[in-house]
């Protein structure tokens, strides 16, 4: 019986997958929508030209010159983005928690940086699909687990398999980093903080592999060894080093560490205390793709609201930020990446700084900026039009979205759903 349910529930996420948009072949040409183009800026009566899979030119539509297209949209009254991008995302490595048999999201070991999270990534899963309705349209595919999880990969949101949706292939490695503190006892018999004694040799075991992997590259030795080589790139920022921290030490110590390392390029993956430290971030050149926004404080006796000012305190203080979504139901949520945005709005963020961290930020930080993120003549045509403001869930609801100029489906078992029994009960 059990297997039948199995098949059951993979059945209902499979039906409403939606053929993946044949390459942009027509040109295309979008009039008279509020364009905002990621850097922020705002274009309020837009004329966005689009050939190949590119925007062949973007201005102001009461000074250009109309050139005949095959294909026209009618913007007005309508507001144009670049696609969201979805940093840390396990979309389409897990398609339902409880069912093992769908969860390719980590492996066991510790220092698995050969691990590369592309292969397992399912680009029909049912949880990519509902994700693009609300503007998400790339996202970094993580590993998780271990001490060193992984390598990760950037992908758009509308292929047939990983190879055809595959923007920037082993982009970074994760590394998680020890907390320099745990908490003991439960919810109801909280025991408090206890500083984590393992916390020196538990680095001490990271730098160690690192210098392994360096003395590896270095090497002439004939036997191959696949952790270690797949390292390289660190050093000389061909790879990103992700470390997911938060705490202020852990944050420092991580700082330090690319140091001592010569490490090129790193990210911070979490980062909750990191405005404490946006000073040190900001010298060092070290970026932060900020936690979940819409969670609780992580000390009960901090600032409740402290999640939602988190952003704006980096922006603030020079700090190249973007949001992420890890957590509790992190695939289910993704859709929600928009309105973490607009919550920032909220809290003091300027509007076109706060799409920043969803759209030209994150991009830039994943290393794909010269051709995502923004809506700039060269770059590709990965867009979307809106009725409303896109950080507002009240007046988001998208009417077209197109992928290097393809323009993609936003239907999903979800939205199927909603069309089958509307029509049922209106019909009474």
């Amino acid at each position: 019986m059990k297997k039948y349910i199995v098949l059951l529930l993979l059945t209902s996420f499979a039906f409403g997958q939606q053929t993946p948009a044949s390459k942009q072949t027509k040109s295309i040409l979008i009039i008279g929508g509020k364009a905002h183009i990621g850097n922020g800026k705002i274009i309020e009566n837009s004329l966005i030209s689009i050939k190949d899979g590119k925007i062949a030119a973007i201005g102001d539509a009461t000074v250009m010159k109309v050139i005949q297209h095959d294909l026209t949209i009618d913007a007005h009254g309508k507001e144009i983005y670049p696609g969201f991008i979805a940093p840390n995302a396990t979309l389409g490595l897990v398609e339902i928690d409880a069912v093992k048999a769908s969860d390719d999201e980590s492996e066991l070991g510790e220092m698995n940086p050969h691990i590369r999270s592309i292969i397992a990534y399912n680009s029909e899963s049912g949880l990519v699909e509902v994700a693009r309705p609300n503007g998400v349209l790339l996202a970094q595919i993580a590993p998780r687990g271990g001490r060193i999880s992984g390598t990760s990969s950037i992908v758009q949101l509308d292929a047939w398999n990983w190879e055809d949706a595959v923007v920037k292939e082993n982009d970074g490695i994760h590394l998680n980093w020890p907390r320099s503190y745990s908490r003991a006892g439960w919810w109801a018999e909280p025991g408090g903080i206890q500083p984590n004694k393992k916390y020196d040799d538990q680095t001490t075991e990271i730098q160690d592999f690192f210098n392994n992997a360096k003395a590896y590259a270095a090497s002439t030795v004939s036997v191959r060894d696949i952790p270690y080589e797949a390292m390289k790139g660190i050093e000389n920022g061909n790879k990103r080093l992700y470390i997911h921290a938060d705490g202020e030490k852990e944050i420092i110590d991580a700082i330090l560490f690319k140091k001592k390392n010569n490490i090129q390029k790193m990210t911070i993956i979490g980062g909750y205390y990191a405005f404490k430290n946006a000073a040190l971030l900001v010298e060092n050149n070290v970026s932060v793709l900020l936690r979940r926004v819409h969670d609780l404080p992580m000390l009960e006796d901090e600032d409740v609201n402290l999640p939602f000012k988190n952003a704006k305190l980096l922006s603030d203080a020079g700090v190249l930020v973007g949001l992420q979504n890890e957590g509790d139901m992190e695939r289910m949520q993704a859709r929600n990446l928009p309105f973490y945005a607009g919550t920032c709005v909220a809290w003091g963020m300027d509007k076109e700084k706060a799409l920043q961290l969803i759209t030209l930020n994150s991009a830039k930080i994943l290393g794909i900026d010269t051709n995502y993120g923004s809506l700039e003549t060269g770059k590709s045509a990965t867009l979307f039009i809106s009725d409303g403001d896109a950080l507002d869930m009240k007046t988001n609801n998208i009417s077209t979205a197109l992928i290097d100029g393809r323009q993609i489906s936003l239907e999903s078992h979800q939205t199927e759903l909603y069309e089958r029994y509307k029509e049922k009960f209106e019909n009474k």
